[in-house]
């Protein structure tokens, strides 16, 4: 199943190829703006180049392929009876789901590697001093962000609604997590709302890792509970038909 939905998934690559060439082009052409490559003093003297833009970026290719593709991918299964169709074989309904989200996941995983690597040779950004706790947010963040994509692919009736719910949590999450505007420059009370909120835990502990630091424990706290959230209200509100 997860091959035969890769090999789907490649039929239209603008999807895939979007979330990782987006970002990516985002960092190497920001990237080479001076200002960006010399220290801030509000961000605490570090370069925006080494922790706030590559941190970022991977959000943008997460939030791509979580709110924009997964759902709009599903709700359409759903729409044309793919999903009623496979309720009556053998196979589980809820491989192809599975399916779809190591896809996804997939993709994300390449752009993010991609960031990183690319924007280490290219521009000097520095490498995670942190790999692992790097490693463990990426995977729970994701996590987190694709599960709110399920439950946008459950909920929503029809393809452009589901386009339509993505776009209007992506761009609001995005903001409040200092895509463009560092977190540190936005007001107190909006960073604190923002804790709460799925993106911008995830875009902190990212740069917390890559800072070489360990991620601060609300932010983890709140990546797993969005997980857990919006995992089990995707079980229980998703429809087949």
């Amino acid at each position: 199943m997860i091959m035969t939905e890769a090999k789907l998934f490649l039929r239209e690559p603008a999807g895939p190829i979007f979330a990782i060439l987006l970002p990516l082009g985002l960092l190497l052409g920001l990237g080479s703006i001076p200002g960006f490559r010399e220290p801030s003093a509000e961000l605490g003297g570090q370069r925006v180049i080494d922790t706030q833009l590559p941190g970022m970026m991977v959000i943008l290719s997460v939030a791509t392929m979580a709110l924009s593709a997964l759902p709009a991918v599903l709700v359409t299964y759903r729409e044309s009876g793919v999903l009623r169709r496979l309720s009556t074989t053998p196979m589980p309904p809820l491989r192809l789901l599975v399916a779809q989200v190591i896809n996804n996941v997939a993709v994300a995983v390449l752009a993010a590697a991609l960031l990183v690597g690319l924007g280490n040779v290219f521009l000097g950004v520095a490498l995670p001093g942190n790999p692992l706790a790097f490693v463990g947010v990426f995977l729970l963040g994701s996590a987190s962000v694709f599960g709110l994509g399920l439950l946008i692919a459950a909920v929503a009736p029809s393809t452009k609604s589901a386009a339509g719910i993505g776009s209007l949590l992506m761009f609001p999450l995005l903001f409040v997590a200092g895509m463009w505007i560092p977190r540190e420059m936005l007001p107190t009370l909006v960073q604190r709302i923002g804790d709460f909120l799925p993106l911008s835990p995830f875009a902190q502990a990212l740069r917390d890792t890559w800072a070489g630091h360990a991620p601060q424990p609300l932010h983890l706290v709140v990546m797993a509970a969005t997980l857990l959230v919006t995992g089990a209200l995707s079980a229980r509100m998703f429809r087949w038909e």
